[in-house]
């Protein structure tokens, strides 16, 4: 999606994202993240200072302003944060290409990602926002599990990155990413799960407290970064709710994902692409996770 090496030319849709199998290329619309119609809308890491991941701009890397020793606020909730495709995931299209079961259909593994026109990664966006999410929610005493953290050859598959969370029995889930949609189309938008009973999935016990997640991260999100609530899904609500992702199908714990912007609208990658809103959004994100889980 990316128009600068090493990613191919950008398509002009949400989400266009290139993926390749053995024999042919094909090209996936918004990965994991298609655009369609809302359905029903209106809509332990390693240390923080972890390297910028690849395809960042100049200083990238995460340098989150809180410091000093936790404190009990977060004191034995476990969140998984999960930082959306991967840098490297463009050089093992075959690998993620792969189709894995989502419950009620089949997806890929996973896709590349979306880019903004200079060639910014979604996945060296999300990785920095998360690194910076994950420092804050530890000093707040939260164990803080990621589904990867640049440390993956690609991936990890769509179903591994539910599966992840539920191993870790999380009390909360945020799967971070950027959309890539048509310029114009611009704020941040929360992904909330379908009720979905197929197969492996069942999100019966999770569609309740995940609304009330989803809510409360984008109340928080925009008044902490100032972002508005999407124009183009949710209704001015900034909520979409979606049947078709295998990371909020196959979760067995509160989960949503957050879309912080379109990396395809020149004034959205403005801020995408700047370090200290980054740093407003893993903000955003933390003071939503923490409102969930203390009230």
């Amino acid at each position: 999606m990316s128009n600068s090496s090493p990613f191919p030319p950008p398509r002009r849709s949400r989400g266009t994202l290139l993926i390749a199998s053995a024999v042919v290329v094909a090209v996936g619309v918004g990965g994991w993240l298609a655009w369609r119609p809302p359905v029903g809308s209106a809509p332990a890491g390693s240390a923080s200072g972890s390297p910028a991941p690849d395809g960042g701009p100049a200083g990238d890397a995460a340098h989150p302003a809180s410091t000093g020793a936790p404190h009990a606020g977060l004191k034995g909730k476990t969140v998984l944060l999960d930082p959306g495709h991967n840098p490297r995931n463009r050089d093992h299209t075959r690998e993620i290409a792969r189709s894995v079961d989502i419950g009620n259909d089949h997806k890929e593994c996973d896709t590349t990602g979306t880019a903004t026109d200079d060639g910014y990664a979604e996945a060296a966006f999300t990785l920095d926002v998360v690194r910076r999410a994950r420092a804050l929610l530890e000093a707040e005493g939260a164990k803080v599990v990621l589904t990867q953290d640049g440390d993956r050859p690609y991936g990890p598959c769509v179903d591994a990155r539910a599966a992840a969370g539920n191993k870790a029995h999380a009390d909360a889930a945020v799967s971070v990413h950027a959309d890539g949609s048509d310029p114009g189309n611009r704020g941040f938008h929360v992904i909330l799960p379908a009720r979905v009973a197929a197969g492996a999935a069942d999100t019966s016990r999770i569609v309740a407290p995940s609304r009330d997640l989803g809510e409360r991260l984008a109340d928080r999100f925009a008044a902490t970064t100032g972002s508005s609530r999407s124009n183009y899904l949710g209704h001015g609500t900034g909520l979409d709710i979606r049947a078709d992702l295998g990371g909020l199908n196959l979760s067995a714990v509160p989960k949503v994902f957050i879309e912080c912007g379109n990396m395809r609208d020149p004034k959205d990658a403005a801020q995408l692409t700047d370090a200290g809103w980054r740093e407003k959004a893993a903000r955003g994100i933390t003071e939503g996770i923490t409102d969930f889980l203390t009230h």
